[in-house]
């Protein structure tokens, strides 16, 4: 089985299944705008898309620079887009990004470093970015963000 270092950005959608119950029409249209912008930048930012399921993206990275700015970027273009709807249209994301050894299977990955990505998304705030301390390490004096320690998380 192949493995390789990958940096791996986890994104989900922030109350989905309440904004489903409430309209899944609207809130399907609402999410395939939104994914549109997020599978362009994902593209634009030399990512790959390898899973999603219903509300969720994971996607690969060669580099974790690359995988920040991506995520920086989708979040500044959602609350950008945000802004000019109505409150009952607006759809908000966390995402998490961790780098580490995967291993490869028909184009799907595995390992430690892809749940820890979907966990880090977890503890994201909504509209925010949770990032590995290694990811940390490696993106902290090139992307220029601000930054907030969340301490250890489980």
């Amino acid at each position: 089985m192949e493995r390789r270092l990958a940096t791996i950005l986890a994104l989900d959608v922030v109350n989905f299944s309440k904004l489903m119950a409430e309209d899944e029409v609207k809130t399907l249209e609402n999410l395939g705008t939104a994914r549109a912008l997020i599978d362009a930048s994902i593209d634009e930012h030399e990512g790959r898309i390898f899973n999603t399921a219903g509300d969720s993206v994971l996607a690969e990275f060669f580099s974790p620079v690359k995988a920040l700015e991506c995520a920086v970027k989708i979040q500044n273009a959602t609350n950008v887009k945000n802004s000019e709807l109505a409150e009952s249209d607006k759809m908000d994301f966390r995402i998490g990004i961790n780098i580490g050894d995967i291993m490869v299977q028909d184009g799907n990955l595995f390992g430690d470093s892809v749940n820890i990505a979907a966990r880090l998304e977890a503890q994201a705030i909504s509209g925010g970015i949770c990032i590995s301390q290694s990811v940390f390490d490696m993106v902290n004096m090139k992307v220029k963000v601000s930054y907030e320690d969340a301490g250890e998380l489980e």
